[in-house]
């Protein structure tokens, strides 16, 4: 299996607002950026967005470093959350619906066949390439953001 790692982050204007994500893919000496956004969402779903984009780039299994600063993201992959959601028909255990089940479903499917190695950092923080991918989220998020025009007197 190819070693992969891949740093991802979203971000959001407002939370729904304009949104953005972005992912840094890293293969031997080689990586990829991407970013995409969305003109109303939430923070969560950009995050989730930056790995399912992520993963759609991969072509056979990998064994995958996966980085990211959302505890949404890593705890609901990780712990097994979105599994459990997903076999009580994305239904959490506080009998509360699981928000975000289309994304989950997809980001599930995606990781069939893959090894992770989950590791969360701190956002915001220094890690170089964490702060890559929020530069990028923030970049893809104001393609989004409406112009404030000037109020006439």
């Amino acid at each position: 299996m190819k070693k992969i790692s891949i740093y991802t982050d979203g971000a959001c204007s407002g939370n729904p607002g304009p949104g953005g994500w972005g992912a840094i893919l890293k293969y031997k000496d080689t990586h990829k950026e991407l970013c995409g956004g969305q003109a109303d969402t939430t923070n969560n779903r950009m995050e989730l967005m930056g790995v399912i984009c992520a993963l759609e780039c991969l072509k056979e299994p990998c064994d995958i470093d996966l980085y990211s600063d959302s505890k949404y993201v890593m705890d609901g992959l990780s712990k097994g959350w979105a599994k459990s959601w997903r076999a009580r028909g994305w239904v959490k255990s506080d009998k509360k619906p699981a928000l975000n089940s289309d994304l989950w479903a997809r980001l599930l499917e995606l990781c069939e066949g893959h090894t992770f190695h989950y590791h969360w950092i701190k956002g915001h923080a220094g890690h170089p390439e964490n702060e890559r991918c929020d530069a990028l989220a923030v970049q893809a998020a104001a393609r989004y953001k409406k112009p404030v025009g000037k109020i006439a007197p």
